[in-house]
């Protein structure tokens, strides 16, 4: 079994209010010099087998379909180290 991960993330043209409030919240709790958050979402797939471009290809359509919304979101598939 391997494990093959998505990470979704806004487009950097998408306003993302949830990172805006925890980049204020860092200078609030004393974390200094924190320009700019993204907030994201990580996906973990387990496959059966070795992960090969089939499977790639799979978890992409599956990350394109269910997990991202393309409109506004980008993700990176990638097997996990």
């Amino acid at each position: 079994m391997a494990r093959v991960v998505v990470d979704v993330m806004l487009k950097p043209e998408i306003l993302d209010p949830q990172g805006q409030a925890i980049a204020g919240a860092c200078s609030r709790l004393g974390f200094e010099g924190i320009e700019q958050v993204r907030q994201g979402k990580r996906f973990e797939v387990e496959v059966e087998g070795e992960v090969d471009e089939a499977k790639l290809a799979d978890v992409r359509r599956l990350a394109e379909t269910l997990l991202a919304n393309t409109v506004i979101e980008d993700f990176r598939v990638h097997v996990a180290s």
